[in-house]
């Protein structure tokens, strides 16, 4: 059997060298395919302040320009409030009141309290299919996946004529109520993380005379902090930028969400022509807890997410 040519040290630098410029060219490619995809990410959010810092005459005129058209903090202004219906006119605005401050509480109020209902709700159900022993268990719990497949759409007629016939139309109830309880997602979530925790803390808890909620509480809550955090987080972003069902039950100005609010703003500008800079100044600023939310919090979601993905 002939002898395997073993490579040579100045062989093996030369493949080595050969080998460089095509991974420089590589790595070249993959920095260009991201910038591109950077940009086309961001590009919109920048149209939105271009947008929202020309003022209405101006932009018309020149719709076309990369650069602010009629540079002005008018629009900004008005949204939060700051300055006169009149002055916003003479900015080139419309004049129409957008009440931010009273839409911002009323979209913090839903969010929060549909998050921490559906987190609080999905995450008992989610123990009791982990680890509680009941009739019919498994077939209930099958039940609740297979609700998964059903569209969303087709529930908005039912719910709906719930919350006519219990007065609800225009209350914050009305708007909460669906989505405060808990969801087949959630549920389903939840119980994959529940069960990949060790029982021997439950079992030594029920030897000192813990009950399940105690052991629920205090045991097992706190070891699933980071996946019961971050699905309160995609709970109230969900909520925060839904759009349909506020719009159906609560289109009442007392009650009107952000999302609401941005439609109808966009609807009543006058002249038939929409208030551009007014209504991406509302825009980009009911955005703006959303970002804080990411910023501060977008790590620990991201560990959450791997720690959740690790048995």
């Amino acid at each position: 059997m002939a002898d395997l040519a073993v490579p040579q040290p100045a062989e093996i630098e030369a493949r080595r060298t050969r080998r460089g410029p095509r991974i420089e060219r590589d790595r070249t490619g993959a920095w260009i395919v991201l910038a591109l995809l950077v940009f086309i990410t961001l590009f919109p959010f920048y149209w939105a302040l271009r947008t929202a810092l020309s003022t209405q005459r101006d932009l018309l005129s020149d719709p076309t320009n990369l650069l602010p058209v009629g540079f002005t903090w008018a629009s900004f202004k008005a949204a939060l409030g700051m300055i006169s219906a009149e002055a916003s006119v003479a900015a080139g605005g419309s004049g129409r009141v957008f009440h931010f401050w009273r839409y911002l509480g009323n979209t913090f109020l839903v969010s929060t309290l549909v998050a921490v209902g559906q987190t609080w709700f999905s995450a008992m159900a989610a123990y009791a299919f982990a680890r509680l022993h009941f009739p019919l268990r498994n077939q209930i719990f099958t039940i609740f996946l297979a609700s998964l497949m059903v569209p969303g759409i087709v529930l908005v007629i039912p719910n709906f004529v719930l919350i006519h016939d219990l007065g609800w139309i225009n209350t914050y109830q009305g708007i909460i109520a669906p989505g405060f309880l808990m969801s087949p997602f959630s549920i389903f979530f939840l119980r994959q993380f529940f069960l990949g925790i060790n029982r021997d803390m439950e079992e030594a808890a029920k030897i000192d005379g813990a009950g399940y909620f105690e052991i629920f509480w205090r045991i097992i809550l706190p070891m699933a902090q980071g996946p019961v955090l971050m699905l309160g987080i995609i709970t109230f972003i969900t909520q925060w930028n839904d759009y349909l069902w506020p719009f159906l039950v609560g289109r009442a100005e007392n009650v009107r969400v952000l999302t609401v609010a941005l439609s109808v703003f966009r609807s009543q500008t006058p002249n038939g022509s929409p208030d551009w800079p007014g209504l991406m100044a509302g825009t980009l600023l009911a955005s703006v807890p959303i970002m804080v939310i990411f910023i501060f919090m977008g790590r620990r979601l991201s560990e959450s997410i791997q720690f959740t993905g690790v048995k």
